[in-house]
């Protein structure tokens, strides 16, 4: 069995010495580390990363428990009545053809489609009163990756445009926290969400705080023979002789005096060190070896493109790279396009292959991170822009609902096998624990070691939060 510890041992010296060096300076304050950690975050002086500040003040349960976040973004809107929130009392034209299934924790039922699934629920906390109130997939989905409203709600196949350019939670990320073993804090795969026009979301780069904190997109297909990431071979014209000759280069540009490099210089001494590692450092190559997994654990996963990203996010994870989101992929063939977009005929998408995969693949994630002893760390959200109507439309289909629909979490930091917020009997409003996507995002940086009122700059120089939500301490473990 793998775990962390010994998947990136490399590091265990140099984050040790961090720590300690941390809770030496904290005793030395008469802080605790997890308050000193709260305090504040230099900024480095070619502005490679942006000042960062936070309050200090006691930490609520959770801090610091997640080392990874695996976004599980499931593109065009799950139904919440056929998944976390079924309403066998309602009427037919509400509940569909569709019963409940009985889940292994008393009192939680779960759509009928997820058996797997069922038998994790000891490990999820299941929100059920997410609200943004937005019904437009771009806009709603901005909200929902960055925990600010778009400007206006309900604007649809925009694009990024002024004023809605706000950081993804992503970028955030790596705007805080450091790079490790030559590969980002964040990271997106295997494509980027676009608009029907082809334009991609807003809310899934740095915007506001620049491109260079982008995650990176991992523009790629785990389910094909032989893959790899074309982006980490050499070229064929440069052999082994000129990439040494350009790292001798890079060197000797290293070794001159740093105050006398322009900020630009500067950074692209960095970013050229983290390309060599990429290319020539052995951890990087390995992490994406994905058929070093067995046959077994592939199968587990579902051999789709969604299930093999999944798989390759927990080995990027495994790697120390603090947040991975794997974007849902449409199938060709499939009814509404493969995606959870079911205008026209839901039922049939739902059991013919949304449902089935997703209960798969989801429910593989989370026992595998449990085995591997990575839950513990480890932070799962299963999420979407919004959820799905009530009520059908004349085409057998349920159309957006932003006014109240669900989500799923596991791992680091938070409550196993409890249900927090309620909707009415048709699961169309909320009636309690109403979470925002801002208190969200409040409560995964909370849970990666950041409080959310830290401040992160603008490249105008603007001071803006991590989050402007509350840390939903009723999930907290």
């Amino acid at each position: 069995m793998h775990t962390r510890k010994s998947s990136f041992s490399s590091l265990g010296t140099q984050e040790q010495t961090r720590r300690d060096y941390l809770r030496t300076t904290a005793m030395a304050a008469g802080l605790s580390l997890p308050q000193l950690l709260q305090t504040h975050v230099a900024c480095s002086q070619d502005g490679s990363r942006p000042a960062v500040t936070a309050s200090v003040g006691e930490p609520l349960k959770g801090f610091g428990k997640a080392k990874s976040v695996i976004m599980l973004w499931l593109l065009g809107g799950i139904s919440q009545v056929e998944s976390w929130d079924p309403k066998p009392e309602a009427p037919q034209e509400v509940r569909g053809e569709f019963g409940v299934i009985d889940s292994i924790v008393p009192g939680i039922s779960l759509g009928e489609l997820l058996p797997k699934t069922s038998r994790i629920t000891n490990e999820l906390a299941i929100l059920r009163a997410m609200v943004t109130n937005d019904n437009g997939h771009s806009s709603s989905g901005y909200h929902m990756l960055t925990g600010v409203p778009h400007v206006p709600p309900g604007q649809d196949n925009l694009g990024a445009v002024f004023p809605n350019f706000a950081p993804s939670r992503g970028a955030l990320v790596r705007a805080i926290r450091p790079d490790r073993n030559g590969l980002p804090a964040a990271i997106t795969l295997p494509y980027h969400v676009r608009t029907d026009a082809g334009t991609s979301w807003p809310g899934q780069g740095g915007g506001d705080i620049g491109m260079k904190y982008d995650p990176w997109l991992l523009n790629c297909d785990p389910s094909q023979p032989g893959f790899q990431i074309t982006e980490l071979e050499l070229p064929m014209e440069l052999d082994s002789g000129r990439l040494s000759e350009r790292r001798r280069l890079l060197n000797t540009l290293r070794s001159l005096d740093q105050g006398r490099l322009p900020s630009s210089a500067a950074n692209y001494v960095a970013k050229s060190d983290q390309a060599f590692e990429l290319l020539t450092g052995a951890a990087a190559q390995q992490v994406f070896n994905i058929e070093a997994e067995s046959t077994a654990t592939r199968d587990r996963y579902g051999r789709h493109r969604f299930g093999q990203s999944t798989l390759l996010a927990r080995r990027l994870a495994e790697s120390g790279v603090s947040l991975i989101q794997v974007n849902w992929t449409r199938v060709e063939g499939y009814e509404n396009e493969g995606a959870w977009d079911t205008h026209g005929n839901h039922c049939k998408s739902a059991k013919g292959l949304l449902m089935p995969m997703f209960d798969q693949t989801f429910s593989a994630l989370v026992e595998d991170l449990r085995q591997r002893d990575m839950l513990e760390d480890t932070l799962v959200i299963a999420l979407s822009e919004f959820g799905r109507t009530p009520r059908f439309n004349k085409d057998a289909g349920r159309d957006h609902w932003g006014t109240c629909f669900s989500l799923a979490m596991a791992g680091a930091g938070v409550q196993r096998g409890i249900v927090y917020g309620r909707s009415d009997s048709h699961a169309a409003n909320p009636l309690s624990g109403i979470v925002s996507p801002a208190d969200l995002s409040a409560t995964i940086f909370h849970l990666l070691g950041h409080a959310p009122d830290t401040i992160v700059h603008e490249q105008t120089g603007r001071p803006i939060p991590l989050s402007r939500g509350r840390i939903v301490q009723e999930i907290l473990a």
